[in-house]
């Protein structure tokens, strides 16, 4: 454990530097534990409905996908900001994670992320052996091939990552259903792949110096931000074309997909010509989420909302 000075220490947590649960949210990231929450579910339903499933006779596999999920993605976490804490200090967005500053060790950290790391997958194993799996497979790739072995070494960091985040989707429909063949699953796992890179793209333009200086080979830093901005509409119009994956699961989710995305890559596109890259990458980013959210939440919805008529 670091050195704390003039305060009480506990654990590994300076108490004065802020309240324990705040501490441990943040060296969980419970930011990203939430949004991937929301994908997590949106698979799961999607499983509920193409199985026809209600509900609550699946009542006990969604909780417990929901608790193992949130202890899993918040391992990452925690083993995420373990490892970086030397680059993390270099950035502004980053500098002050309790990792960083102290307020959770090393020690600490690796602790609470393999603590929830077994815990959670104990869970998503009681849902499902399946569920279990993909939870395992989805902390690994971020770990071990993102950020132990590409985020420091090559551009293609952001693809790497992209495996991991899209493995959520995964772990929901496996808690409901063993069979992973059916194209509403395929093109929510495309989604979450495409969707990732115009995302971390736009924060990588925005935190550009961040990166830079801490030696990321973040795209925008290898290659420039013209280069980012002409590969961010590749995604964008493969995201727009992979839309027509979930006709067959519903045409509302389809066509709700396709115009988001649309509209991204219009305001991509306009936006770039008629605004200075600072702006233009800021509402890229805000966007990004907007999109990302009203669609999971319209197929959460008509998941849901459809056995009901």
């Amino acid at each position: 454990m670091r050195a704390l000075k003039g305060n009480e220490a506990v654990a590994g947590y300076d108490l004065a530097a802020g309240s324990l649960p705040k501490v441990i949210f943040d060296t969980i990231k419970i930011g990203i534990i939430k949004s991937n929450l929301i994908a997590m579910f949106a698979g799961l339903c999607m499983a509920l409905l193409v199985n026809d499933i209600p509900f609550f006779d699946k009542i006990g596999s969604i909780v417990l996908a929901l608790i193992g999920s949130t202890l899993v993605i918040g391992s990452a976490g925690a083993f995420n900001n373990v490892y970086d804490r030397d680059i993390d200090i270099i950035m502004e967005r980053t500098k002050k994670r309790p990792t960083v500053t102290g307020r959770v060790s090393a020690r600490s950290g690796l602790v609470i992320g393999s603590a929830m790391a077994a815990a959670g997958l104990a869970a998503l194993y009681m849902a499902s052996p399946l569920a279990a799996l993909f939870g395992f497979l989805g902390l690994f790739l971020y770990v071990v091939p993102y950020t132990m072995w590409t985020k420091r070494r090559t551009v293609y960091n952001t693809e790497v990552g992209s495996l991991s985040g899209a493995t959520p989707p995964l772990i929901g429909w496996a808690a409901i259903s063993s069979d992973m063949t059916h194209s509403g699953i395929a093109a929510l796992f495309i989604l979450m792949l495409l969707w990732q890179m115009p995302h971390f793209y736009a924060i990588a333009i925005r935190r550009l110096e961040d990166y830079r200086a801490a030696n990321v080979p973040m795209l925008p830093v290898v290659k420039g931000i013209r280069r980012t901005y002409q590969q961010t509409n590749v995604y964008l119009a493969l995201l727009f074309v992979s839309s027509g994956l979930f006709w067959s699961f519903s045409p509302f989710v389809a066509i709700t997909a396709a115009v988001l995305s649309l509209a991204w890559l219009v305001l991509s596109l306009a936006g770039y010509r008629r605004m200075k890259e600072a702006g233009w990458s800021k509402w890229m980013f805000i966007f990004s989420l907007n999109h990302i959210t009203v669609l999971m939440f319209a197929i959460i919805g008509y998941s849901l909302l459809k056995p009901l008529f």
